[in-house]
Parts: C-alpha cells; sequence; structure tokens
C-alpha cells in the first residue's frame, strides 16, 4: 500500500513523503516506474536479513536502517525487526518496508513530539530516533517477561518456561543486531558529506539519537549477558538434581543385590536346603525383604556419613583460610 502524504509542517518549502508499506508486486511496480528506483536496491531492501547501511546514487540517496516491527505488550515474545528503505529525492522521501512498523505508524498520525521532521534529513534522523526508543521499549518489555519466567521457575523448573527463556535469547540476539547495525549506519551519516544536517538543533538531536541507540545496545548486552548466567545456572541445578536423582538410584540398586543374590543361589538346579519344604518361599520372600533394606540402609548411612565428612573437611579448610 502507498500512501503520498505533503510534509509541509509550518516550513516554507516542505516536501512529499511517499509511505510504502506492505508491499505487494503492484506497488513494486509504480515505485520502480514512477521513481526510477533501481531493482538491485529494491531487493536488498526487501531482504528480511539486509543490514543498514547508505549509498548514494545519481538521482537520489538511499539509505537502508532496521525498525522494529511492532511494541505491542500483548505480542509474542519474539520480537524482530525489518528493513526499511528510505530514498531521498530533491523534494520527495520514499520509505520502502516489507511489513508494518510502528515507527511508520507513530509519524502517519503525527504521534510525536519535537521530532525535527520539517526537512527531509531531520524526518530521516527521527525515524532513527524513534526507533532507539521503541527498541529500549521492547528491550524492557522482554526483560520483564525473562523475569517473570525466572520466578516461575524457582518454582519448578519445566520445559515450557526452559523453552521460553530460550525464545528470550534468540530475541536478544535478534535485537542486538538491529541495534548495532544502525549505530554503525549513525556514525556513517554523521561523517559521510553525502548526508548534511541543516540546523544545530538537527546536529543536537542527532547526537541524542546517537545516545539512545547505545542505550539501547548496551540494555540488549546486559541482559542478553544476564540471560547466560541465568541458564547456566539452571542447567548446574538440573545436573545437580540429576546427580542426586543417580546416586538414590545407585543405593536402591545395591539394596537390591542382596535378594538377587539369594533368589539367583536358589535358582540353581542342585540340592539345597529347604527345597523340599512347601512353605519355604515364605521364609525366602522374608529373607529377601529384609536384606534388600538392611542393604539399602547400610549404604543410605554410608552416603550420609560421606556427605557429612565433605561437609566437616569443607569447614575445617575454611578455617585454615581464615587464620592463614
Amino acid at each position: 500500500m502507498i500512501t503520498v502524504r505533503k510534509m509541509n509542517l509550518g516550513s516554507n518549502k516542505g516536501y512529499t513523503w511517499v509511505d510504502a508499506r506492505d508491499v505487494n508486486r503492484e506497488d513494486l511496480s509504480v515505485l520502480t516506474e514512477e521513481y526510477m528506483i533501481s531493482s538491485d536496491l529494491m531487493s536488498d531492501i526487501l531482504d528480511q536479513d539486509e543490514q543498514s547501511r547508505v549509498e548514494k546514487e545519481d538521482e537520489y540517496t538511499a539509505i537502508i536502517a532496521r525498525v522494529p516491527l511492532d511494541d505491542d505488550d500483548s505480542s509474542p515474545i519474539k520480537q524482530n525487526s525489518i528493513p526499511l528503505g528510505i530514498i531521498l529525492f530533491p523534494e520527495t522521501v520514499v520509505t520502502i518496508c516489507l511489513g508494518d512498523s510502528v515507527v511508520l505508524e507513530d509519524f502517519a498520525r503525527k504521534r510525536f513530539r519535537q521530532y525535527p521532521v520539517q526537512t527531509r534529513e531531520g524526518f530521516v534522523i527521527s525515524i532513527l530516533g524513534r526507533s532507539a526508543l521503541v527498541f529500549i521499549r521492547i528491550l524492557k518489555y522482554i526483560n520483564r517477561q525473562k523475569e517473570a519466567a525466572e520466578e516461575r521457575l524457582k518454582e519448578r523448573v519445566q520445559n515450557a518456561e526452559l523453552l521460553q527463556m530460550l525464545e528470550i535469547q534468540k530475541s536478544l540476539v535478534y535485537l542486538n543486531t538491529s541495534i548495532t547495525s544502525n549505530e554503525m549506519l549513525i556514525e556513517k551519516l554523521m561523517k559521510t558529506p553525502i548526508f548534511r544536517l541543516n540546523s544545530e538543533d538537527e546536529q543536537e538531536f542527532f547526537e541524542d539519537v546517537l545516545i539512545d541507540n547505545r542505550q539501547a545496545i548496551a540494555m540488549a548486552q546486559n541482559y542478553a549477558d544476564t540471560l547466560v548466567v541465568t541458564m547456566d545456572a539452571y542447567a548446574n541445578v538440573i545436573n545437580n538434581n540429576m546427580n542426586n536423582y543417580m546416586k538414590r538410584l545407585t543405593v536402591f540398586s545395591l539394596g537390591m543385590m542382596f535378594p538377587t543374590f539369594i533368589t539367583g543361589f536358589y535358582g540353581m538346579n542342585v540340592a539345597l536346603p529347604l527345597h523340599n519344604w512347601p512353605w519355604a518361599w515364605i521364609l525366602l520372600f522374608s529373607f529377601c525383604i529384609g536384606s534388600a533394606l538392611f542393604g539399602t540402609w547400610v549404604f543410605w548411612d554410608r552416603k550420609n556419613k560421606v556427605a557429612k565428612w565433605d561437609e566437616e573437611d569443607e569447614l575445617k579448610n575454611k578455617k585454615r583460610k581464615k587464620k592463614s
């Protein structure tokens, strides 16, 4: 869908904003024929994995940035971004996006405050600034979901929560890559002569955009590092629980070794005591149960004594370290 808007906003000259979102083949044909946008550039903009960059052509300046798809709290955890193509003509700005973005919707509905959208260059940095703020809001939402999953994992380790933590980790990786790509674009726009700002206010705003974008990168990295530590901790907890279960099963297996030995002994085809007594199986069965309980108690008591000795040794080592 292509929407054309006049961006006067109180300025003398103004410009035209061609907003192309959820584009189809017909929209692509219109953009290619009317605005002479190269097919290679269109393919790059429509590539889901395309990274941010800027390039100069004879008729226009092309900028590709990463913008968030959605920031609604009711949306799934797996947030992602999408490439946004910004084509700067002398009196027209064409934005091309394969999907829909809350950033473009904000500018379409004029939900902005003190954004320098009076010029084409100001409009570009306003999109980058708004994207950085939305990225920060998405990161905070993801962090809240991570904390909620951690609280549920404290009560009981379940596969659903672990899979949710994995989805959060994937989302943080995608978002961190997109925000880092935008930072490289911002730094390049600051240095390149093909993109010149029109006033000191735009320059100050551009510096604020860079600060917000770096804040988003720091948040994404911090949340990702914290999540890695948390997942490692829960992996250690799961391994520790598994070791405890294996120790218990080992104790029971050793305890069952005694009745297995008795039944195996009486299973031989030779003359044995009590083999002619019809009620001998009751005595043997009782003896097997007793030997199993006795063997389990012996090995369990031995395991507890070993654990107690380990704790005593650890306390002795701590006392020695304090004295030294």
